[in-house]
């Protein structure tokens, strides 16, 4: 984990909270770390860093990356370790409907996923698009491979399955608001993700942020995921929640 964090610290205007990739800036990223400890009978910690990064190859052209990483050890047993890196690439995203290509890839060290990966494709319909605040809705399909470290599932109709593979469609709500003049800033990513052949596979996620302005670069932030996964191992919940507290690296742009 150590080596991460110097490489998040030291690298982070390369790697990738939330970035519109309507923006007519060239290049813009931003970095947000938070998280919790606790000392004492019981050590706890708790950590999430999330960083932004886009940028314009061409005129009508913007690849967008966001990747983030959450570490959890409760009295020196690690919990959890978890990778995601989410990628982009949109044409025209300065109209109001645009089409998009992305590709993920994750791991998840307490549901016991070795290696998850998405390729898709799909379409951004801006509902609202302003300098302080925007809301937009996305419609996409992915094909997805998850290879588990088990093969007994919460549904029996999977155990053996060292890998479930499968097609989606995935519904984003994703926006941002500034509040009481600027003081306070909401920002949400939202999706649902069905199996298109599997009704009984789904999975869902909830990104809720509130920033508050510190200084001209940087901000406190208050963030809340809650995820639901329908198909998980053995034993284990299909949901997840993380409270976590830090601070935003405000974003920066090149024309």
């Amino acid at each position: 984990m150590t080596k991460f964090l110097y490489f998040l610290l030291f690298f982070s205007p390369l790697l990738s909270a939330q970035i519109n990739e309507s923006d007519t800036l060239s290049i813009k990223a931003n970095l947000s770390l938070t998280g919790f400890y606790q000392g004492g009978n019981v050590e706890t910690i708790i950590f999430r860093a999330k960083s932004d990064f886009s940028f314009k190859p061409l005129k009508n052209l913007v690849f967008k990356t966001q990747n983030s990483y959450v570490y959890q050890e409760f009295g020196k047993e690690k919990a959890d370790e978890d990778i995601l890196s989410v990628n982009f690439l949109y044409l025209n995203p300065d109209r109001k409907v645009y089409p998009l290509l992305l590709g993920f890839i994750s791991t998840n060290f307490r549901r016991e996923i070795d290696l998850r990966s998405l390729v898709g494709a799909g379409v951004t319909y801006q509902i609202v698009n302003k300098k302080s605040h925007w809301l937009k809705l996305s419609l996409s399909s992915e094909y997805e491979q998850t290879a588990f470290g088990e093969t007994n599932f919460n549904r029996s109709d999977y155990d053996g399955s060292e890998s479930i593979n499968t097609f989606r469609g995935t519904v984003w709500v994703n926006g941002k608001y500034n509040l009481f003049k600027k003081k306070v800033i909401l920002k949400h990513e939202l999706y649902f993700q069905p199996s298109l052949e599997q009704s009984n596979n789904f999975r869902w996620q909830a990104d809720l942020a509130l920033e508050l302005p510190l200084w001209k670069f940087l901000n406190f932030k208050i963030n809340y995921i809650h995820t639901f996964e329908s198909i998980v191992i053995e034993n284990q919940s299909q949901e997840d929640r993380f409270l976590t507290f830090g601070f935003t690296l405000k974003s920066f742009g090149l024309d």
